[in-house]
Formats: C-alpha cells, sequence, structure tokens
C-alpha cells in the first residue's frame, strides 16, 4: 500500500464546482458537484478509483515517475490527509 498525494484544483464552473487533479486529468481524474465540497468529496472517490484500476491493469508502478515529475508525492508509508 502506498500513499499518493496530489494538489486539486477546485473551480466553480457555471453555476456548479468542477474539480480535478491535473496528473490525472487525462486518465478520468476529474469530477463535479453543486458545492465546493461535494466536488472535492466526488474528487477523493474518482482518485481512488482511477488508481486502483491503473493498479489492477499494471499501469501504476510504471507511470509513478512521471506522476512525481508531474507533482504528485508518492510514499510507502500509509497518511492521513485532513482538508478542513
Amino acid at each position: 500500500m502506498k500513499t499518493y498525494t496530489f494538489k486539486a484544483t477546485v473551480e466553480e464552473v457555471e453555476g456548479k464546482w468542477a474539480a480535478y487533479i491535473p496528473e490525472l486529468k487525462d486518465r478520468g481524474g476529474d469530477t463535479w458537484g453543486n458545492t465546493r465540497e461535494e466536488a472535492i468529496i466526488n474528487l477523493e472517490e474518482v482518485v481512488r478509483l482511477v488508481l486502483e484500476d491503473m493498479e489492477e491493469c499494471g499501469e501504476l508502478n510504471s507511470l509513478e515517475e512521471d506522476l512525481r515529475k508531474r507533482g504528485a508525492k508518492i510514499s510507502p508509508e500509509p497518511f492521513i490527509s485532513v482538508t478542513v
């Protein structure tokens, strides 16, 4: 198990909130919500699903260096991240 840390982009678009991870946007790492908070919660789930899918397909380990270069932080240790 590894911990992946990404900076999320959240912005209001036409009365809704778009949220995405730039490093994963081309792999489906984006979503939306009616509120900013909802978009962030949805994004957490989407990112988990994207990473799990990449791992199942055997793509995740080979892409880790590219993710690091693009700003992701990857740790072999578990971390808890809380945004307030």
